[in-house]
């Protein structure tokens, strides 16, 4: 297998909403909020649901990476519900190879709501589920380790089981990449986070804010320096600034696409990382791996949802 994915299974339920709704609600734009299922419902209760897609971060990607050509595989906690049902037939659907065995839990299948504003940015409310409780005994140690490389994302981290299911994994991975996903999820594990990307991981994929926070940088060159001290592949989305990677003393940028009609942002960093480890495990340069990354999230964001047809 050549990527494995390992991360929250959500199902991502995606609606049209205007800032009086995010405003009402007390929501923060662009930024993801953990919720219990009470609040989860409330908000749902009063929205017109415009797609439901099997869905999370990494399982975005690895979908991408599936749809390239590659031999993938995703592990991720559901609940043998109609939702949990969905989601693994969903990834079977897009030829995942989904290495978990479902069975009935006390806490349903985690869900995602996807709030899409008119200016095409995307604002998560997240009810975990069972996904949030993810643990040693659901990760298939042989998978990871036939695997070339473990992708994981920094929504999955969390004190307790999941934190041991992370670590376990990795431990046991040829080579490990990571999504840093949300800059409040940076803000809470700040210095395991810091740790991970200094001492255990080979890829990181992070956006300017991220990254930034990660470090308490005070302008983009304190990134760079930091990149090329910590001799590590660091990848950084920077919008309209196109991307760019450092490894040891060598920045690679790669500018992004022109005149794009942008219709919803869900999922611009998931492919992204999706192009880029497609280019990767096919042993491309990383200025190719930056274009098909960049490729990858041009065309996502021109659609609905985070699953390019």
């Amino acid at each position: 297998m050549k990527v494995l994915g390992i991360g929250n299974a959500i199902v991502d339920v995606i609606c049209k909403v205007d800032e009086t709704f995010l405003n009402q609600n007390y929501l923060t734009k662009s930024t993801m909020k953990l919720v219990d299922e009470i609040e989860f419902k409330k908000l749902l209760s009063s929205l017109i649901i415009e797609e439901t897609i099997s869905g999370g971060s990494v399982a975005n990607s690895i979908v991408g990476l599936s749809k390239l050509g590659n031999k993938v595989g995703f592990i991720g906690k559901v609940s043998d519900d109609e939702l949990g049902n969905k989601y693994e037939i969903g990834l079977k659907k897009e030829k995942v190879n989904y290495i978990y065995s479902k069975k009935k839990e006390i806490i349903p299948t985690g869900t995602c709501l996807i709030l899409i504003t008119p200016d095409s940015e995307r604002t998560m409310i997240t009810f975990l589920g069972t996904a949030g409780k993810i643990n040693q005994k659901d990760i298939d140690i042989n998978a990871v380790k036939k695997s070339e490389i473990l992708f994981l994302e920094g929504y999955l981290w969390d004190e307790g089981e999941p934190r041991k299911a992370f670590e376990k994994s990795i431990a046991n991975a040829n080579k490990v990449a990571m999504s840093l996903s949300d800059i409040f999820c940076v803000e809470r594990h700040r210095p395991h986070f810091f740790d991970l990307v200094k001492n255990k991981l080979d890829i990181t994929f992070a956006n300017e804010q991220e990254i930034m926070s990660l470090i308490n940088a005070k302008k983009f060159d304190d990134v760079i320096q930091f990149s090329k001290n910590n001799n590590k592949l660091i990848v950084i989305t920077r919008g309209e600034k196109g991307a760019i990677a450092i490894q040891n003393n060598k920045i690679t940028e790669c500018d992004a696409k022109k005149n794009l009609k942008i219709v919803d942002l869900t999922g611009a960093g998931d492919l992204f990382a999706a192009g880029f480890l497609d280019g990767y495990i096919k042993s491309k340069t990383i200025k190719e791996c930056l274009e098909k990354g960049t490729d990858m999230s041009s065309e996502i964001i021109q659609i609905i949802g985070a699953r390019i047809s």
